[in-house]
């Protein structure tokens, strides 16, 4: 096998943005009730599909529950994750169970997380052939390197026929790939960094939340797009496992999975670019 793996830069700075300020105060104690007995909550999310799923039920659904939802949205896929061990936010909503699972079992966060509440098929994009079978020899696909996610993309080249995996135990990485008859260049980036990197690359495997940031339609701007049907990827509201049976989260969860919000999701997203997980 004659496979080149190519690093890109990573990281952009990621941008916290907190409805009506910019940043945070420092770390909470957990969630409080006003003196009307109305609960605040302050939830950090990816801006779409997820905060726009946290403002309906702000705004449709919260105060008959007793609650006020402070969304702050995250650009990225770590600050959430340490802002939510810092106590800075009650909550996070953005990501899936794999990646949950990674990320707890590296930084040793005690978190705890309910159940799913929507899926965001995975899809491979392109700006230059318009069939995933088109992807020339020796082209350039660009990749996440974020290890919560990058099985799940192998999976996706796997499906399409550009390549097989090894057996490995764990979940597989690029060093797991085994055959590659078409000799293409994997290339390593970050995963906020993948619409960007879109024009330098033959094709790439880009989050739902992220396509959808940048105005692409993964039910029809994608090449190959995931199945939503038993896809273990479903996102959740996660917190700190001292806090799981809290009743204002508790009640926050039952909220995100209500009939109100399968409909909000089916309406908004009608093409099943986002998809209920209930």
């Amino acid at each position: 096998m004659n496979r080149t793996v190519r690093t890109a830069a990573v990281l952009s700075a990621a941008a916290l943005v907190m409805t009506g300020c910019a940043g945070g105060s420092g770390g909470t104690a957990g969630p409080t009730a006003d003196a009307d007995g109305v609960t605040t909550l302050v939830v950090g999310a990816s801006p779409v599909p997820h905060a726009e799923i946290l403002q309906f039920v702000q705004d449709e659904l919260a105060a008959d529950a007793g609650l006020e939802l402070e969304i702050r949205e995250f650009t990225d896929y770590v600050l959430p994750n340490t802002a939510l061990a810092e106590g800075e936010l009650d909550a996070n909503y953005f990501q899936h169970l794999p990646y949950f699972e990674a990320q707890v079992a590296e930084n040793g966060f005690e978190f705890d997380h309910y159940a799913g509440v929507h899926i965001e098929p995975y899809g491979v994009y392109s700006d230059s052939v318009d069939a995933i079978e088109d992807i020339p020899d020796g082209g350039t696909i660009g990749i996440t390197n974020d290890p919560g996610n990058q099985a799940r993309a192998l999976d996706l080249l796997v499906e399409a026929g550009l390549i097989t995996l090894a057996e490995t135990e764990g979940d597989p990485t690029l060093l797991d790939v085994e055959d590659n008859p078409k000799d293409l260049e994997l290339v390593e980036t970050a995963p906020e960094q993948l619409v960007v990197s879109l024009p330098d690359v033959d094709a790439a495997i880009i989050n739902g939340n992220y396509a959808l940031e940048a105005g692409l339609n993964p039910a029809t701007d994608s090449i190959l797009l995931e199945s939503g049907e038993d896809n273990p990827y479903a996102n959740f509201l996660a917190v700190r496992a001292e806090d799981v049976d809290e009743p204002a989260l508790v009640a926050l969860d039952e909220l995100l999975r209500s009939d109100e919000v399968r409909s909000f999701i089916e309406e908004r997203w009608p093409d099943g670019e986002v998809l209920p997980a209930f």
